[in-house]
């Protein structure tokens, strides 16, 4: 997993600093839940925390992300989605800021008046939707137990990464 994330950090990279000015948003969805099918034992909560697994990935996109000059990081209000972007937040740090996950157009006026490259953390069913309203117009889906992907929307167009 670390090889590959090095991989990706270099193509990243490479997109991020080429088109600087015009900002690049990365997207993803918040890491594992602790509740999730393949983390053990269900929890009740309705706003779970990360799994083990899920904070293990949020450490690996901040090592991802470390370099890729973002100014800006945008979460939900739930907890998952928060410690996803925590470890790149304390990294870099960026003030997270929490967006409602039903504020739509909301987050996207703050994309688009953000300088520099952005961060979106959202969830599987927010993130195609925002990556849609980016004017993308490829439809982007999410399964269930996919928690690996890192979308880069650029100069209208999506690059779909696994991290």
């Amino acid at each position: 997993m670390f090889r590959r994330a090095i991989a990706i950090a270099v193509l990243v990279l490479g997109l991020a600093s080429g088109v600087a000015a015009q900002g690049v948003v990365f997207l993803v969805r918040h890491a594992e839940r602790a509740d999730d099918a393949n983390a053990g034992p269900k929890m009740t909560a309705a706003d779970p925390d990360l799994s083990g697994q899920g904070v293990l990935r949020a450490q690996a996109l901040a090592h991802v992300l470390k370099d890729a000059k973002i100014t800006a990081i945008y979460t939900t209000e739930y907890k998952r989605t928060k410690q996803t972007a925590a470890p790149l937040a304390t990294a870099l740090g960026i003030q997270v800021t929490e967006v409602s996950s039903k504020d739509l157009p909301g987050l996207l006026q703050k994309i688009r008046t953000s300088p520099g490259n952005v961060l979106i953390v959202g969830h599987s069913n927010t993130v195609p939707a925002v990556i849609k309203d980016l004017g993308i117009a490829e439809p982007v889906s999410i399964g269930e137990p996919e928690y690996d992907n890192l979308f880069v929307v650029t100069k209208g167009t999506l690059i779909r990464l696994r991290y």
